[in-house]
């Protein structure tokens, strides 16, 4: 592991933990814990970050950091399929991106899971979601949620990787 390598790597670690103690839900848990069934939560993207990024590390991949427009993107496709009430293709999110200049970008879109910590385990044991996750190039990343009170779903997620 080259000196960089290390830094990146204790940067993570350090973010992860500094995550686990101040992004604590209302019940005393941490906060991938939180159940986003709700109309005002609103997912930790640090603490995604944090987690897809350590898992990354574990895997000898880079971290990640949070990119405002993807975030932004992550955001517009989470209320879509809220919106209509049905999981989205990742195929045309990615040719949207595409068009509007990302470079690289990978998308896993999901709905159903209630909580980060469910998220991540769900996407991590589906090979297409974990490919994504594990996108090599990847350097960047956006994640948001959209509540939909009237679906089965409940909650639907947007995970946007890409390169810079």
């Amino acid at each position: 592991m080259s000196c960089t390598q290390a830094a990146a790597a204790l940067a993570a670690m350090l973010g992860l933990a500094g995550c686990a103690d101040a992004q604590r839900s209302s019940g005393g848990q941490p906060g991938f814990y939180a159940d986003l069934g709700r109309t005002d939560a609103v997912v930790d993207s640090a603490q995604a970050r944090a987690m897809i990024s350590a898992y990354r590390m574990n895997k000898g991949l880079g971290i990640l950091r949070l990119d405002a427009a993807l975030s932004a993107a992550a955001l517009r496709e989470a209320q879509a399929m809220a919106a209509s009430d049905t999981p989205a293709s990742a195929e045309a999110a990615k040719d949207r991106l595409r068009r509007g200049g990302t470079s690289g970008p990978e998308v896993n879109l999901s709905a159903g899971y209630r909580t980060l910590a469910e998220a991540f385990s769900g996407w991590r044991d589906s090979a297409q979601h974990d490919r994504v996750m594990r996108s090599a190039g990847a350097t960047r990343m956006g994640i948001a949620t959209a509540y939909a009170p009237a679906s089965k779903y409940k909650v639907y997620w947007a995970l946007i990787v890409a390169a810079d």
